[in-house]
């Protein structure tokens, strides 16, 4: 048996708890039929006018698009990816992105500033642990555009992810970029462009706490699935250094070149990968052609996902999803852990056969029991949905409020809270609490 082959052999088989792939393998039985249910706390009830809800569960909104936040500025809108952390006083500090896109340039910004023309960003919110309500809250990014997702560092801090590189009209800085916020920070942020991460249409991104290596997801139908490897990585506790560059790679399957991830695939095959440089990740035709980057691997034989989007790091392995990727163009939950430093194992653990089952899966978190949570982006009705450790999908909230997609699932530091969004009409924040250990999640 080859090396490759052996690592496929043994991610395949010896995985456990939650990553193992003989469950996950069953979450699509043989004649197609998915099995729903198990692991659902119960039958979704209105548990306010905004969400259903299962029995024994509630929520508080708070964060409503042009209400007053402490810095006197009005929340802005177009909630997306999130993540909380915890502070040295024993709150909570919720860090928000804002999608605001290229329609909604010359919205108002706060100094510093990235682009004047861009009305995107982050909001930073200090969130009472036992009340759930908001102590504080106030602009951390501004001037960027279309912040959609990103993800926490080990470090203590957010990875605000642009997924655009046209920028506002006018614009007076090139977009395309990751930007960081640190947790500590109690107002604006200078705003500094991560290059060495790519200019693309960027998703997310899910750092590796073991080795510092940060993975992020392109949000295009003929898209990549990348890592970056900082030249100073986050070691021993201390902070990594983004900023000071690194190597930018995009995933490719070992031996099948230029991969079709979105079709024929199986959930429970394990696919050994191998990585590919990207040589230049900060090219000068990116405003012209959104794929200058994936193209680069594209030659060299990258595989292709239909829409990666939401990415999360849990248990030695990451969590994407792909919102369109599937034979049913419904959705893809994949997951990929890496063997030694250079190999890996990438491997399909849900595909949806319908939207009822599941509706174009957008951001995804892992809650601290072990469950993934997705929230919809669907054409009508959006439901965050739990899969379980041996692949059951189950309803665990509906947005009732309006069509508006669900966005930025995250669990408080002690997992007692789920705070999600609802994006737009108007955009929201929502703390969810309740008996966690009934269910899946």
């Amino acid at each position: 048996m080859d090396r490759r082959r052996f690592l496929r052999y043994a991610a395949g088989t010896s995985m456990s708890g939650f990553a193992a792939l003989q469950g996950f393998s069953m979450g699509c039985a043989p004649s197609g039929v998915v099995r729903v249910g198990e692991g659902s706390y119960g039958p979704l009830q209105a548990a306010g006018p905004d969400l259903s809800l299962p029995p024994g569960f509630q929520y508080r909104k708070f964060g409503v698009t042009g209400s007053r936040m402490s810095d006197g500025l009005p929340t802005p809108a177009a909630h997306d990816g999130m993540a909380a952390f915890p502070l040295p006083n024993g709150n909570i500090r919720l860090i928000r992105n804002h999608e605001i896109g290229l329609r909604d340039a010359g919205t108002p910004v706060v100094r510093p500033v990235y682009d004047p023309r861009a009305g995107g960003g982050t909001t930073s919110l200090e969130i009472d642990p036992t009340t759930r309500e908001v102590v504080r809250d106030f602009v951390s990014l501004s001037g960027t555009a279309v912040n959609c997702a990103g993800g926490p560092t080990p470090w203590g801090s957010w990875l605000s992810c642009e997924e655009t590189v046209a920028g506002p009209p006018r614009m007076q800085r090139k977009h395309g970029y990751v930007f960081e916020v640190p947790v500590t920070a109690d107002g604006p942020v200078e705003p500094v462009p991560l290059k060495g991460m790519g200019r693309f249409e960027h998703e997310a991104a899910a750092v590796d706490p073991t080795t510092g290596v940060v993975y992020l997801t392109e949000d295009q139908r003929r898209g990549g699935f990348y890592r970056f490897l900082p030249e100073l990585p986050y070691r021993d506790g201390q902070s990594g250094d983004l900023a000071a560059g690194g190597e930018l790679q995009v995933l490719a399957v070992d031996g099948r070149p230029n991969f079709d991830t979105g079709h024929n695939q199986v959930a429970g095959v394990g696919l050994g990968v191998r990585w590919i440089t990207i040589e230049d990740p900060d090219p000068v035709d990116a405003q012209e052609n959104v794929h200058a980057v994936f193209d680069q691997g594209w030659r060299q034989g990258a595989a292709e996902f239909s829409r990666a989007e939401g990415c999360f790091y849990a248990d030695g392995a990451v969590y994407f999803t792909c919102t369109d990727g599937g034979d049913a163009d419904r959705g893809q939950v994949w997951h990929y852990r890496p063997v030694g430093e250079s190999d890996g194992v990438l491997t399909l653990l849900f595909e949806s056969p319908s939207a009822e089952i599941l509706d174009y899966p957008d951001c995804v978190c892992v809650s601290p029991r072990g469950g993934v949570v997705m929230t919809e982006d669907g054409a009508f009705r959006n439901f965050i949905r739990g899969l379980t450790a041996d692949g059951k999908v189950f309803d665990f909230a509906e947005n009732i409020a309006n069509g508006s997609e669900l966005a930025g699932p995250t669990f408080s530091p002690d997992g007692n809270t789920l705070f999600v969004n609802i994006q737009r009409s108007p955009g929201a924040s929502y703390a969810i609490w309740g008996p966690w250990e009934r269910g899946g999640l």
